[in-house]
């Protein structure tokens, strides 16, 4: 009887987060004037989306290739990263963890306007890897700090065990700490990909080829039609689209995904 306040909150709170994914999954297909399910329930707004300009598979192949490069380029460096900071003592290093973690308190978008006229530089401007980088920059701090409070997590001893069993640092941290910081890694991941996937306002300053738009950024262009009509249809199938990825991964890693944040709670 204690526990049923409990349930009921998480429940109610449960409905009222989904709520606005049911809505949207009902109203891409219902009728509405202005789109292209005019009478009766159906998957016109979804043909309008599937056969926008490049077509919704680019579109999808693009947000995939930007979210997986994002996710390796973040769980590759913050792995270094954060194994550094948590196992190797050298001047200056608690200094420069605040001042990676100071990142997170610049605004994201005031950086944009100079990495672009850098990537330009570089010639990775107006490209998915440029896109894939510049996501990562701004994931690295928030990753790092999860991978360090993962890695100091891990008594010692294992380490220390392993190097007189004859592992050097590299096969100490890839066979030992790597499995043992899974549920670390595996939440650096899930965040990386959710803000790949769903970011809006820097694939729309990096990238100005319409064939190279992740889908976000498609569904916003897609959603004007003439004299600023607004097709709500295909915008809320478009919604459906992006959501459902996320969800999916979600439900899938949610037991790795609380582990991980519980790694830093459980140290010692």
């Amino acid at each position: 009887m204690i526990r049923t306040p409990q349930k009921v909150l998480t429940g109610g709170l449960a409905l009222l987060f989904l709520f606005p994914l049911l809505w949207a999954s009902v109203a891409s297909v219902s009728p509405q004037a202005g789109s292209a399910q005019i009478d009766g329930w159906g998957l016109g707004n979804y043909r309008t989306l599937a056969n926008y300009q490049a077509g919704i598979g680019q579109y999808l192949l693009n947000s995939t290739a930007v979210s997986l490069m994002t996710v390796a380029f973040t769980l590759f460096v913050s792995l270094l990263g954060g194994y550094a900071f948590a196992q190797f003592r050298f001047p200056g290093r608690d200094l420069l963890f605040l001042v990676t973690l100071a990142i997170l308190m610049v605004p994201y978008a005031t950086l944009l306007i100079p990495l672009y006229v850098l990537l330009n530089q570089l010639g990775l401007q107006d490209s998915l890897l440029g896109l894939a980088l510049v996501l990562t920059m701004f994931q690295l701090p928030f990753a790092t700090f999860m991978m360090r409070i993962s890695f100091e997590s891990v008594p010692k001893d294992l380490s220390e065990s392993a190097q007189v069993d004859g592992c050097g640092t590299l096969r100490t941290l890839l066979y030992v700490l790597v499995p043992a910081v899974k549920p670390g890694l595996i939440t650096v991941g899930l965040f990386a990909f959710l803000a790949a996937w769903n970011d809006f306002i820097t694939p729309l300053v990096l990238i100005s080829d319409s064939a190279k738009m992740p889908l976000p950024l498609a569904v916003a262009n897609m959603r004007q039609q003439v004299m600023g009509i607004v097709d709500y249809g295909a915008t809320e199938a478009g919604v459906v689209v992006l959501a459902l990825p996320c969800v999916v991964l979600f439900l899938a890693l949610q037991r790795h995904y609380v582990r991980g944040f519980m790694s830093g709670a459980l140290k010692g």
